[in-house]
């Protein structure tokens, strides 16, 4: 998901190149990025840890970025569709 972050930032710098406009959607994904890497890191602390409160903690926070991450790729989604409009 970081990949796909990266990617888009990508291409929208180059639409906004060319189309002269401006939106916040790559620094929302810049942010949504790092929300995917934090999910990571927090899923493969859950698999490396041994106390099973620290695991079954760092589940839910893992799920929870990740979800959020997806959100705001949701809603990066929504600004790209309205500035090109």
């Amino acid at each position: 998901m970081v990949g796909v972050c990266l990617t888009v930032i990508g291409l929208i710098r180059i639409v906004i190149t060319l189309g002269k406009f401006d939106t916040i959607a790559d620094n929302l994904l810049a942010v949504a990025a790092l929300i995917f890497l934090i999910s990571c890191f927090c899923s493969y602390w859950a698999l490396r840890t041994r106390r099973t409160r620290r695991m079954h903690r760092l589940e839910r926070v893992a799920d929870a970025a990740f979800l959020l991450g997806l959100l705001l790729m949701v809603a990066v989604c929504g600004v790209i569709t309205f500035a090109m409009i």
